[in-house]
């Protein structure tokens, strides 16, 4: 009889253990989640794997990526599967949020445009008066060589607000006389530098 005691518990400690070394464990409440890959980018029409990892009262972490609510800032743009899968729709950016009860992590993805190999901004140069605008135009050159009119579709950026803003269309509005630097970018292919004066 003791020994068959004895061959239970040796067994329920082995069940125990796998099921511990299958699933992971933790003695303590969760305190924050931690998603990754942090600010990817993720090409129109691909998909990025995304994962959820939690830290608990007591230290440890675990991998949570299917117990948690995976949610997207803007599915029109990019969509998140109940498994944590990002699928870039239209370039931009979204925020992928992972949430377990009142607890949630996130991180931003990048959608870009795909195939891009370069950008080319025109004007390269151009002057206004202190009270006019400047349309700028991208054009991206596919790693196929075609070229096509992006100029919706990137990020814009002005290095000095304070002379010029620039809209998500492109279009540059004086603030000051000065000079600013205008770029496009679409994930980590960023366009030549276009000077804009403001007279």
């Amino acid at each position: 009889m003791i020994y068959r005691r004895e061959r239970m518990s040796a067994s329920l400690v082995c069940a125990t253990l796998l099921i511990f070394a299958l699933t992971g464990c933790t003695n303590g409440t969760l305190n924050s989640i931690t998603v990754t890959p942090e600010t990817p980018s993720v090409q129109v029409g691909s998909t990025k794997q995304m994962t959820a990892t939690g830290t608990y009262s007591d230290g440890s972490t675990k991998t949570i990526t299917t117990s948690v609510s995976w949610s997207s800032s803007n599915v029109s743009e990019g969509t998140v599967s109940d498994t944590g899968l990002v699928t870039g729709v239209e370039p931009g950016t979204v925020s992928v949020t992972a949430t377990s009860g009142s607890i949630s992590g996130a991180t931003s993805v990048t959608i870009t445009i795909a195939n891009l190999a370069s950008i080319a901004v025109t004007p390269n140069n151009a002057s206004i008066l202190s009270d006019g605008t400047q349309q700028f135009k991208a054009i991206g050159t596919l790693t196929d060589g075609t070229t096509t009119n992006i100029t919706d579709e990137v990020t814009w950026n002005s290095s000095n607000t304070s002379v010029a803003t620039i809209s998500n269309s492109g279009l540059a509005t004086a603030v000051a006389t000065g000079t600013t630097n205008i770029t496009a970018s679409s994930g980590t292919i960023t366009s030549n530098t276009a000077v804009l004066n403001v007279d």
